[in-house]
C-alpha cells in the first residue's frame, strides 16, 4: 500500500505491515489444518502474553499492568464505569474529545447520575473543583494534536488519558506522565488489526475499580464456579475473547515497529509532521495550534470534498466532523515525497 499511496491516516487506522498479514494468515491456516482444541487455546494464551509484553515496551511499564482490549473505547469505559461515582460527583473533560470517550462519560452521567463538565484542554488542570472525582481527556488531542497539560500530573484526583493518538505515535512513559490509567488503540499507530487495544492501570487505581464483566479471559480459575476470582493484576480488565489471528497480527505489527527502535520512530514521525506544518503555513494553510505530535490539522473550504479529491490522487488523509479542517497523520513510514504529494494535490 505504501508503495502506491501517500498514506497519512494512522490516526484512524495505521498501515498493516506485510509481516502482520502473514502472521494472521498463518494462524488461520493452522486452525484450518489442526482444528481448535487444547493446543489452539494454549497458542492464544502464548500470543496474548507476548503481545502484552510488546505493548508494555511501548508504554514503558510492567507487562502485568497492561490489559489487552479490543479498542481505546473499551478501556475508557472500563475505567469510567468501574469507579464508585454517584450523583453530586463530577467528571471533568475537555471540549475536544473523541466519541470513544464521550460515550463512556455520557453513560456515567445517564446511569450513575454524575455531572460531566467540558472545558478547553489547556485549562483542565485549573478547572478541577471540590466535586471533581475524575479528569478524563486525550493525551494527544485527536482534533488538533495538542498535548494534555503537564500540570494534570499534580492533581489530587485520578486522571484517565485517552491514548488513541499517543501509543506508537509519541514517546509515552505512563509511569512518568502522572496519569492513573491510559487506554490506547492497537489499530492506529501500532499498525495492528481493528479490534485491538491496550489499557494500562496503576496499581493504586486498580484496587478502586469494580470489575463487573467477568469470564474466562480475566478469571484466575474460570472453572471455580461462583467463587472464581479475577486476576490481581491488569489481566482483570482483559477483553473476554481475542482471536489467535488478531493477536498474531497485532504482535507481528508491534515487532516490526519495535525493530526500528521506538525513539527513532517517534523522532522521525515528529520531525516529518513539523516539516509538513511549516510548509502548510508557508503556502497559506496555517495549521491548527498543535504540540510536537504526529497530527497536523489544517483549514479547508470543503474538507469532505477535498478529502475525497485527495484520495482519488492517492493521498489519504481525513476530515474532522464539525471542524473546517483536514487532518494528516504523519508516521515514520512516510517520507518527504509523501509530504510533497499531499501539498501538490491540495486545492490552490
Amino acid at each position: 500500500m505504501l508503495a502506491s499511496l501517500a498514506y497519512m491516516n494512522a490516526g484512524t487506522d495505521g498501515p498493516l505491515p506485510a509481516a502482520a498479514v502473514a502472521a494472521a494468515q498463518a494462524e488461520l491456516d493452522r486452525e484450518l489444518a489442526e482444528g481448535r482444541a487444547a493446543a489452539h487455546f494454549e497458542r492464544r494464551h502464548e500470543l496474548g502474553g507476548r503481545l502484552r509484553s510488546a505493548y508494555a515496551g511501548a508504554l514503558r511499564c510492567e507487562s502485568s499492568d497492561v490489559a489487552l482490549t479490543t479498542s481505546t473505547t473499551e478501556g475508557l469505559g472500563q475505567i469510567v464505569m468501574g469507579l464508585e461515582l454517584a450523583p453530586g460527583d463530577e467528571i471533568l473533560t475537555s471540549d475536544e474529545e473523541h466519541p470513544g470517550l464521550l460515550g463512556a462519560l455520557a453513560a456515567a452521567r445517564d446511569i450513575k447520575g454524575v455531572s460531566v463538565r467540558e472545558v478547553p484542554l489547556a485549562l483542565l488542570a485549573d478547572e478541577v473543583g471540590p466535586a471533581t472525582r475524575l479528569v478524563a481527556c486525550s493525551h494527544v488531542g485527536w482534533v488538533s494534536g495538542s498535548f494534555a497539560p503537564a500540570a494534570l500530573a499534580d492533581l489530587g484526583v485520578p486522571v484517565l488519558f485517552d491514548g488513541a493518538q499517543g501509543l506508537g505515535a509519541v514517546d509515552v512513559d505512563v509511569t512518568r506522565l502522572g496519569c492513573d490509567a491510559y487506554a490506547a488503540a492497537g489499530q492506529k499507530w501500532m499498525c495492528g488489526p481493528d479490534g485491538s487495544g491496550a489499557l494500562w492501570v496503576s496499581s493504586a487505581l486498580r484496587e478502586q475499580l469494580a470489575v463487573s464483566r467477568r469470564g474466562y479471559g480475566n478469571l484466575v480459575e474460570a472453572n471455580a464456579g461462583l467463587g472464581a476470582a479475577v486476576h490481581d493484576d491488569a489481566r482483570r480488565f482483559d477483553a473476554p475473547s481475542l482471536s489467535a489471528e488478531s493477536l498474531a497480527c497485532s504482535l507481528a505489527a508491534a515487532e516490526v515497529l519495535e525493530s526500528f527502535g521506538w525513539p527513532e520512530l517517534w523522532g522521525r514521525a515528529r520531525e516529518l509532521a513539523a516539516q509538513l506544518a511549516r510548509t502548510l503555513a508557508e503556502r497559506g494553510r496555517e495549521p491548527a495550534p498543535r504540540g510536537e505530535t504526529t497530527l497536523v490539522s489544517f483549514p479547508s473550504d470543503d474538507p469532505e470534498a477535498e478529502r475525497a479529491e485527495l484520495a482519488q490522487r492517492g493521498v489519504i488523509v481525513r476530515n474532522i466532523p464539525g471542524y473546517p479542517w483536514l487532518r494528516a497523520s504523519v508516521g515514520a513510514w512516510n517520507d518527504e515525497d509523501d509530504l510533497e504529494r499531499l501539498l501538490g494535490a491540495l486545492r490552490p
